[in-house]
């Protein structure tokens, strides 16, 4: 399951040709601003890419952030939790590895269903969702066969500690981890 999960993203995009974000299916809606769980739920599971900062060991700690897919699962159907497929050739994987703390950033903007607000606007919502960054497992070098062996791709994860969500006027939504991973589509 894990392993599917975290490829998801990459068949989407080879097989979805999209420009400026792409169109939400029907049964997708945008959930109200004010149910938080609801509403970072469904930011997560329709993104498909974000920003992964991390902390630069050989910049003294410097914040890098890096654009990088991911996969909580299929859209409406994910768990809330980020799979990467990553190399330790990009820096992001080996800076997550020596100092586990990372953020994942993801904007609706990238969906296309912010209309002509701004990305920085409230009424555009955004996500942040920091804690530790985690291999998955040794075995997860192989999930895409056609990629270069030589590469070192693996799965990683993200354990969530804090949710930064802005989704409307009035500063961040107040949310805990638990609301957000315990949170079920109706």
């Amino acid at each position: 399951m894990r392993s599917a999960v975290a490829v998801f993203p990459f068949l989407f995009f080879l097989l979805s040709g999209f420009v400026n974000g792409r169109v939400l299916p029907e049964s997708t809606p945008r959930p109200s601003p004010d149910a938080a769980a609801a509403f970072a739920r469904w930011l997560v599971s329709q993104n498909s890419w974000g920003v992964l900062s991390t902390l630069a060991a050989d910049s003294g700690g410097a914040p890098f952030g890096n654009v990088v897919s991911f996969s909580d699962g299929l859209p409406d159907k994910g768990l809330g939790v980020p799979y990467f497929y990553l190399t330790t050739l990009d820096p992001t994987a080996r800076y997550g590895l020596k100092d586990p703390r990372v953020s994942l950033t993801l904007s609706e903007y990238s969906l296309g269903t912010c209309g002509n607000n701004d990305p920085e606007s409230p009424l555009c919502s955004k996500i942040t969702l920091t804690g530790k960054f985690k291999l998955v497992d040794g075995k997860s070098k192989n999930l895409v066969s056609s990629w270069p062996k030589d590469h070192n791709f693996e799965v990683y994860t993200m354990e969530i500690e804090d949710i930064y969500l802005i989704n409307f006027f009035g500063g961040p939504k107040p949310l805990t981890v638990d609301q957000y991973l315990k949170w079920k589509s109706s």
